[in-house]
């Protein structure tokens, strides 16, 4: 027998209710002349900063990958899987999407396992561990300065590992080509869930400021 959690099934009663009804052509028509996004964001898998949510896309809108605290890996290719390097590999050579934006989060769990190298790993595997150990050297020298508190050591590399993952993004040649053309855009921001501020990070400084400034 089919089982889908209740609330699950409710909330696409909901769905089919009140949202499909109103958007039903626009499904139809991608369903029928395919998908073609012009952004792709790269984001947390947090269930509290959904990025169709934060900017109010519709369906087809937005090409989105979530991973453990928004990280992109450096190009690699070894043979090995990579999730979101086949993500963006497919959002940039066959949706020929115009822009990317990693976007990362206030009180990302990755980012607090990152900085608590007190604790053990969740399972055997430590796939948390590994994946985090991307931004290790970051994490190291955030959390060796004893002039900010926790919460600004958090909020720190929360941004910090925005950069690094904008940085790894043009270490493969589709993505650093592209942009060097002008084709291709990159950008950060970072969602404060608790105010629900957006901040945007300065393509110049590297600075987050929020757009109305």
């Amino acid at each position: 027998m089919a089982h889908l959690p209740e609330h699950l099934l409710a909330g696409y009663r909901n769905f089919m209710s009140d949202r499909y009804p109103t958007e039903s052509g626009r499904y139809r028509s991608l369903a029928r002349e395919g998908q073609a996004p012009e952004t792709m964001v790269i984001a947390c898998c947090d269930s509290r900063a959904a990025p169709e949510s934060i900017f109010d896309a519709g369906p087809g809108e937005m090409f989105v990958v979530r991973n453990v605290a928004n990280l992109v890996p450096p190009y690699a290719p070894d043979g090995e899987f990579h999730s979101t390097s086949a993500a963006l590999e497919f959002a940039v050579q066959s949706l020929k999407v115009k822009n990317i934006v990693v976007m990362g989060h206030g009180r990302c769990g990755g980012i607090k396992a990152a900085l608590d190298t007190s604790a053990g790993p969740l399972s055997p595997g430590d796939f948390i561990g590994k994946w985090m150990s991307l931004i290790g050297p970051a994490a190291e020298t955030v959390t060796s300065s004893t002039l900010m508190t926790a919460t600004e050591r958090h909020t720190a590399l929360e941004r910090i590992s925005i950069r690094y993952s904008i940085a790894n993004l043009r270490t493969f040649p589709c993505v650093s080509i592209l942009e060097g053309k002008g084709r291709l855009t990159l950008s950060g921001a970072w969602f404060d869930i608790s105010t629900g501020e957006l901040w945007v990070m300065n393509r110049d400084t590297g600075d987050f400021e929020r757009p109305e400034e």
